[in-house]
């Protein structure tokens, strides 16, 4: 049985937003039934402002596809069509508190159908997949999965196939997600933080906090404003990074894991490796 918050389970138990858009701009549908889950996204939209007025859905699936479609919808309502777009997986299993890694491909899931709702509004046409075909059994391709990895900063196989099944199926696969894993992490680690590797001893006091405050100020915060949240920065003494958090992210359950999982390793990919982010509390 999957540990789910109680957030996922309102979503799943009481789904917003199921159904048909009244007028349909833009359709995304992603999955099938094969693979045990299916996703249709509508979208209406309002043409002057490109304003997403209404969406709704259509999955079948288990709990958490059902609660990442019926979060999905509701982070979206109100948007642009741009600033729907950046909405990460990440995104969508923070609103909903987090989902179990096993169930990550859910989130994914959603994803994809926004993007292709709004290419179909768009008049853009289908992507057609890109890459070859690595996992059989679920129609992944090579593209797909460095996407994911990417995206997410996956290292491991089992972490691949809890983001997008490959290799979940039969298995024959799971020899070509170690390599596709291996030449990405090959790839990234010469492009680290200019706090690793050789440069690490000519980085000052003062560039490690400038860069510092502008990953919490241009990417951390906005991405927990999303979700009515917010971060500030209180103090930096060497590796150790001192911060607040506040609206929703001050009173969440999950507070804890949005330190280690996100604005840890945010501030470790664009500033140093070696930071070390603690929670500020006052006496």
């Amino acid at each position: 049985m999957w540990e789910y918050t109680d957030q996922v389970m309102e979503h799943f138990e009481r789904p917003r937003n199921v159904g048909v858009v009244a007028r349909i701009d833009g359709e995304g549908q992603v999955g099938s039934l094969s693979c045990g889950d299916a996703l249709r996204l509508t979208i209406q939209v309002d043409r002057d402002k490109d304003l997403i007025e209404d969406a709704k859905f259509q999955t079948f699936g288990c709990a958490s596809a059902i609660a990442s479609s019926s979060a999905l919808t509701e982070m979206i309502k109100g948007r642009t069509l741009d600033q729907a777009l950046s909405i990460t997986n990440q995104d969508i299993a923070d609103f909903l508190g987090g989902l179990p890694r096993e169930k990550m491909h859910c989130s994914v899931m959603g994803q994809e159908a926004l993007e292709a709702a709004v290419a179909n509004y768009r008049g853009e046409k289908p992507k057609a997949k890109e890459g070859e075909i690595v996992c059989e059994c679920f129609g992944v391709t090579d593209v797909e999965i460095e996407r994911v990895i990417r995206t997410n900063r996956l290292t491991t196989v089992e972490e691949v196939t809890q983001f997008t099944k490959a290799g979940g199926g039969c298995g024959k696969c799971l020899e070509k997600l170690e390599v596709i894993l291996d030449q990405i992490l090959k790839k990234s680690r010469p492009k680290s933080a200019p706090g690793n590797g050789q440069g690490a001893g000519r980085m000052t006091a003062l560039k490690r906090i400038r860069l510092i405050e502008d990953a919490i100020a241009n990417q951390i915060a906005p991405a927990l404003m999303r979700d009515g949240g917010d971060i500030e920065l209180v103090d930096v003494d060497g590796p150790e990074v001192f911060v607040t958090l506040k609206g929703s992210c001050a009173s969440c359950p999950s507070s804890k894991r949005t330190l280690a999982d996100f604005v840890t390793e945010r501030l470790r990919t664009l500033v140093d490796p070696a930071i070390v982010v603690r929670e500020y509390r006052p006496e």
